[in-house]
């Protein structure tokens, strides 16, 4: 019964996750372009999406803590209400040609973001500890439904009302709304009263070994992914290829995000978190590889592809590698750093790309990336030498 219980409470929150992702999707394909046509210079087009991981890096610590103190469920639910303002905000924004209100729309929408980070933390601690690197993945199995779900609804709602892009995000409000009733049934339990404020100093935690190598390998996989999916749709176009080549390009770039989160867990059993990590800075190089051979629309969608699971190596290892390294009455305060790191690495990444991608070009802006990698790479290398032990209760 316990089990089946796990089981539940696990596919809610992956279904949660696709519903959240496929809205995520939705903006990460039509963001520039709305940008694009509401804001005065090029390199603005992608302010909306900076202004998304914005609201995310803004909300995700506070939202870990107060979670900590009302519940997953009544997080989850506000996350998700958001996720329907920000939805009618953005498509005022672009009825009213306001680049500030469209961003203004975004900001609500990482906010949504903020508590969606908390799905895959949530899975891990409604399971046991057998199970917990498969209910992590898992969750993140939600995203394959938006990889179809997400191009879909833009490209629907790309037509359905003038001025275009407004149709887009009002179905962003209503999956949000679908999301908010399901989120109603998820049930997590809360750590004990006592344990709140208690456990070691938030700076002897961020020190250990497992917990820098953890947040710097989901911040790697989450800056070099974010730089390059959010310039990718303006530079599809640019290089003279249709939106359609660019809804197909994020299709598979959201597919190779989660797809292989169908055994990236088992994987990790196998053969260890670091060996998982290390194939994900692998995959990140064969990306930016990729796009330097060329232009043409299999290359974008091919590089794309690698860089969705590159990241989801790296993200999924650093989520459960994050997990050996504090204890349950210090989970919030060490997954609230691990996200706001994250997040705010991944603004940065996104708030740059039209800039980097206006002054370098799609080829150069990528190969700028090979020294976080080499980084990244080397850290690896550290850590498996050093065995480091995971914390206990």
């Amino acid at each position: 019964m316990l089990q089946n219980q796990m089981h539940r409470q696990v596919l809610l929150l992956a279904t949660a996750q696709a519903l959240f992702q496929s809205t995520s999707v939705l903006v990460v394909t039509i963001g520039g372009l709305a940008g694009s046509q509401v804001a005065a210079s090029p390199a603005l087009a992608t302010a909306p999406l900076g202004a998304m991981f914005l609201g995310n890096a803004f909300t995700t610590f506070p939202a870990a803590m107060w979670m900590a103190r009302v519940g997953r469920r009544v997080g989850f639910i506000a996350g998700a209400a958001l996720g329907i303002v920000g939805g009618l905000v953005c498509a005022a924004g672009v009825v009213m040609s306001s680049l500030l209100v469209l961003c203004l729309g975004t900001m609500f929408l990482g906010a949504y973001q903020a508590f969606s980070l908390y799905y895959r933390f949530a899975a891990s601690e409604v399971s046991d500890e057998a199970f917990r690197p498969k209910a992590i993945s898992f969750v993140m199995t939600g995203g394959i439904v938006a990889a179809f779900l997400g191009p879909a609804l833009a490209r629907w709602g790309e037509p359905l009302i003038d001025p275009q892009y407004t149709g887009s995000f009002l179905l962003v409000s209503a999956v949000s709304v679908i999301a908010m009733l399901l989120l109603l049934a998820v049930r997590v339990p809360a750590p004990p009263a006592a344990a709140l404020g208690a456990g070691r100093p938030l700076a002897r935690i961020v020190r250990h070994p497992s917990y820098l190598i953890a947040l710097f390998g989901a911040a790697t996989g989450q800056g070099v992914m974010v730089l390059a999916m959010t310039a990718s749709p303006i530079a599809i176009v640019a290089h003279h290829h249709t939106v359609a080549d660019a809804a197909q390009a994020i299709q598979f770039h959201v597919l190779g995000m989660f797809l292989p989160s169908f055994f990236t867990g088992a994987l990790i059993a196998r053969f260890g978190v670091v060996r998982i990590m290390f194939a994900g800075v692998g995959l990140l190089a064969g990306h930016i590889a990729l796009a330097l051979s060329g232009t043409e629309v299999p290359f974008f969608v091919s590089a794309l592809t690698l860089l969705g699971v590159g990241w989801n190596f790296l993200f999924i290892g650093g989520t459960t590698l994050l997990t050996t390294s504090y204890t349950p009455a210090e989970r919030g305060r060490a997954q609230a750093v691990n996200d706001l790191t994250v997040v705010t690495v991944g603004f940065l990444s996104s708030a740059s790309s039209g800039a980097l991608l206006a002054v370098f070009g799609w080829q150069t802006m990528n190969m700028l990336l090979l020294p976080w990698l080499g980084l990244m790479a080397a850290a690896l290398v550290w850590f498996a030498r050093r065995r480091t032990p995971a914390v206990t209760a």
